[in-house]
């Protein structure tokens, strides 16, 4: 996999998936845009100008919009269903669970700010059980894209993919890792960024970054530490957790969610039935996270490379 570390980028991945849609609405006029904050943190301003006949603003109803997504969606609309994480996956849980999940509406739903992305504003704002939830939705599929160019890849293979799909993204711009002139994506199949035998370091989403940068100043202190880019949570790529586990015998998960049910749930799930190694699951744990700037939120509760490197040289002692 080549890898190309930007840290000057300032496009958010919202935006990317956002102006993508755009470019491939003007395409497809059966692609329709639902929102419930079009010119907040959706970045849909620029869809609902250029195609206001594609386009629903549901205002602040977000139960609404998703029983309205479904409805396209079972008449044979792309749909799109794009609001803050915090929301879709709280207020509007039972629409998800029923009228999209249980009724096979393929309804899209981007979740913007997911995780801690909103910061000080707190606990209410914070989405950190999104995946525990929606694991247990059967038919439902989780993609956590990294940086903008693998969003990008993503928007492309949403328009026409059958299943309901839950995206979450991050609010603000993250570093690039993939080299755009050369990236491979596809739901359902991790990536392999960075390999070695002394142990396995699991990430998602705007974690992915972080735990790039722990594998490098790993290397300086001599562990050999795999990568891998668990960009879909469900349908699970079990075989790189298997081949990791047996591979490196210590794998570590990194995940911007509650550390219940969430990408180190997924991942002991499968090491468990498949090959028993220790394991450490880095995320926010069970209690209300610090009210503080997303990274300042990753310091603290060791998420970021810092932490990441201090568990692995732990681990390996």
């Amino acid at each position: 996999m080549n890898i190309k570390i930007d840290n000057t980028n300032t496009v958010p991945c919202r935006r990317m998936f956002t102006d993508t849609l755009v470019e491939l609405a003007k395409k497809d006029k059966d692609i329709m845009a639902v929102t419930t904050d079009a010119r907040g943190s959706v970045t849909l301003d620029v869809f609902a100008r250029e195609l206001p006949n594609q386009f629903i603003e549901m205002g602040i109803a977000e139960q609404n919009a998703v029983g309205v997504a479904a409805g396209l969606a079972s008449a044979g609309k792309k749909t799109f269903v794009c609001g803050p994480a915090c929301f879709y996956v709280a207020r509007s849980l039972e629409q998800v669970k029923i009228d999209i999940a249980y009724s096979a509406n393929p309804v899209k739903i981007l979740g913007v700010s997911g995780g801690v992305s909103y910061g000080a504003l707190g606990f209410s704002h914070h989405s950190l059980h999104d995946i525990a939830a929606l694991r247990t939705f059967p038919g439902m599929h989780i993609v956590l894209p990294s940086d903008i160019y693998q969003t990008r890849k993503l928007v492309q293979e949403l328009i026409d993919y059958p299943f309901p799909v839950y995206v979450r993204v991050g609010r603000n711009a993250v570093p690039n890792i993939y080299d755009p002139e050369n990236i491979e994506f596809k739901i359902g199949k991790a990536n392999l960024l960075a390999d070695g035998n002394d142990l396995t370091i699991i990430g998602t989403g705007e974690m992915v970054y972080h735990c790039l940068q722990a594998g490098q100043r790993l290397k300086e202190q001599g562990i050999n530490a795999r990568v891998i880019d668990m960009h879909t949570l469900k349908p699970f790529d079990r075989d790189i957790v298997e081949k990791a586990a047996k591979e490196t015998g210590r794998i570590i998960t990194v995940e911007e969610h509650s550390v219940n049910g969430g990408l180190g749930g997924a991942v002991a799930e499968i090491v468990a039935e498949c090959h028993p190694v220790p394991m450490r699951i880095l995320g926010i744990p069970d209690e209300y996270a610090i009210h503080a700037k997303p990274l300042e939120i990753f310091h603290y509760y060791n998420i970021d490379a810092d932490g990441i490197v201090k568990t692995a040289v732990e681990m390996c002692q």
